[in-house]
């Protein structure tokens, strides 16, 4: 069967989720699917969704040596709390960091840079690997100006389908379904992180602020506009590595 955007997205884009990822993970892409985690705030809810379905679906988690300690801990109790058997811990480079990031301060003046040593590229290189046609994302519109306009599906520039069955799902169904499903808050999130990436781009969020401010508030003044996004969900010509 030809894989094709418009056939998926006519076939499945509005789908019940769970129906939808069935179909993702043990019909369209079959052995070659598997589900990218960061383990932050909203993590839980995809892996209780994918347990469900494939327990031993491959989920990849970007260890770029620059996490909160929570964070690491919080993701290997996921793992265990659905019985995932295949998470795949993706770190970079060794020989690259060396070269390129030696004193590991990389992201304080370039962090695009950084994130494409620490993330974009293993990742990329992982797909390889491991022979990945599609990967699952818990990307939503409501998220960032960014996302506001994404689809369940989606066709990155390199030809891998993003599968992002959260995309439409407001806070409040995400709140109530994570409490269906009795998934732990990130211990962070009650110290005022409610997005969380690596430590050191990562800020608490104030009272009235966006959930996502925190992210790489300290790039406000290195270019126009505060950074948002790592890339690793982003057009190359959306993202200047070298800066």
């Amino acid at each position: 069967m030809t894989t094709s955007l418009n056939r998926l997205q006519n076939f499945y884009g509005e789908l019940d989720t769970k129906v939808f990822l069935h179909a993702m993970i043990k019909q369209e892409f079959a052995g070659t699917i598997g589900l990218l985690t960061s383990f932050g705030a909203d993590s839980g809810l995809l892996l209780a969704m994918v347990a469900e379905i494939d327990r031993n679906l491959p989920v990849l988690f970007l260890e770029t040596g620059k996490h909160f300690v929570e964070t690491l801990e919080y993701g290997k109790r996921l793992a265990g709390q659905f019985g995932l058997t295949n998470v795949i811990w993706i770190q970079p480079d060794a020989a690259m960091l060396q070269a390129k990031d030696l004193e590991g301060v990389m992201w304080q003046s370039q962090p695009n840079r950084c994130c494409w040593l620490r993330k974009v590229q293993p990742l990329h290189q992982k797909y390889e690997e491991l022979g990945l046609l599609a990967m699952i994302t818990g990307r939503k519109r409501y998220q960032t100006p960014e996302r506001s306009n994404m689809q369940t599906i989606e066709l990155d520039e390199d030809g891998m389908f993003r599968i992002n069955p959260l995309a439409n799902w407001s806070k409040e169904r995400q709140k109530q379904a994570v409490a269906n499903y009795g998934i732990p808050e990130h211990p962070l999130v009650a110290k005022g992180y409610f997005s969380i990436g690596c430590e050191p781009c990562t800020a608490k969020v104030e009272e009235g602020q966006d959930e996502r401010s925190g992210r790489w508030s300290h790039t406000i003044g290195l270019d126009e506009q505060q950074k948002t996004e790592c890339g690793i969900h982003m057009q190359a010509a959306d993202m200047n590595w070298s800066v």
